[in-house]
């Protein structure tokens, strides 16, 4: 997908539509306005930002895969963001927009999340334990000492003691506010997420999107709770992405209405890895990527 799809929830008919300039543009669309605090300067608004391919640093040795901003306004007013994203290299702080130019023909996914700033610690204990690389924060020690779990997070304070996952929820900072699951797992817990925490979770079968290994393939052992992968290609609003070209990795619920962003593929080398998934609970949202998800593999 050579443009990232704008997916409007607004409303019962919402839908995809094609965004209305280029990734690469610095402006006239969702990544960019999403990001636009953290681009350039900002007095009011602080943030972390973390990559396991962080900007003009190469060859950097982490197990997380997370990638994402998780920012505040620090003058009083209650406004907050998460951002949870796919593209590695980005964003850059502080110094303009620049998607990079080797990801602008790949699918990716951005999800921004507006949120209560007393949200932000749950957030960040949920960080904890999928250890992210920080590679940016300019958030003041005064806001830090309030929030314990953000504090040991940008500390590398990420080791914590059992149980070794986590589920929190919480909700968006909307008038029609949307329920979102966190689930969060650590790389002592040897925990395959899709299976051993996401499956048990949901209640469902789930239909994922995702690069896939030799190893693990679709299941079916369990009445009612299957993992199915979806096959390629896929087709959002007409543009077609295929597993080559495509690096989101998502899974939506058969019953339900859950969305979920995850940040490991389905593939055996997980379970040794810390994790993260970002659950979304709408029927809108969900429907949109039901849709893309029609075709799934038979299982073996």
């Amino acid at each position: 997908m050579p443009r990232e799809e704008l997916m409007q929830i607004e409303g019962a008919a919402a839908s995809w539509a094609g965004s209305p300039a280029a990734v690469a543009a610095d402006n006239g669309h969702s990544f960019a306005k999403a990001l636009e605090h953290v681009i350039a300067a900002n007095a009011n608004n602080k943030f972390i930002s973390y990559n396991n391919h962080p900007p003009d640093v190469p060859k950097v040795k982490t197990k997380s895969s997370s990638k994402g901003v998780l920012m505040m306004d620090i003058t009083g007013t209650d406004a907050a963001a998460w951002i949870v994203h796919t593209v590695p290299g980005f964003p850059k702080a502080r110094t303009g927009y620049l998607f990079p130019p080797a990801e602008v023909q790949k699918g990716h996914l951005l999800i921004c999340l507006t949120i209560k700033e007393d949200q932000i610690d749950t957030i960040a204990l949920t960080l904890r334990f999928a250890t992210p690389l920080i590679y940016y924060n300019d958030i003041p020690d005064t806001e830090m000492n309030s929030r314990p779990n953000l504090k040991k997070l940008v500390s590398g304070e990420s080791r914590v003691l059992p149980p070794l996952a986590v589920t929190k929820d919480t909700t968006t900072a909307a008038a029609q506010s949307l329920k979102v699951t966190i689930y969060s797992k650590g790389e002592k817990s040897r925990y395959e997420i899709y299976r051993k925490i996401l499956l048990k979770k949901l209640k469902s079968t789930v239909k994922v999107w995702t690069a896939r290994d030799k190893k693990l393939k679709s299941d079916c052992r369990i009445s009612g709770k299957n993992i199915r992968l979806v096959t390629s290609p896929i087709s959002v609003n007409g543009d077609q992405s295929t597993l080559e070209n495509d690096v989101s990795q998502w899974l939506v619920t058969e019953t339900g209405n859950k969305f979920c962003a995850v940040d490991k593929p389905y593939q055996k080398s997980q379970a040794m890895e810390p994790a993260m998934a970002v659950c979304i609970d709408d029927a809108t949202i969900s429907a949109r990527f039901k849709e893309i998800a029609q075709n799934v593999e038979n299982c073996s």
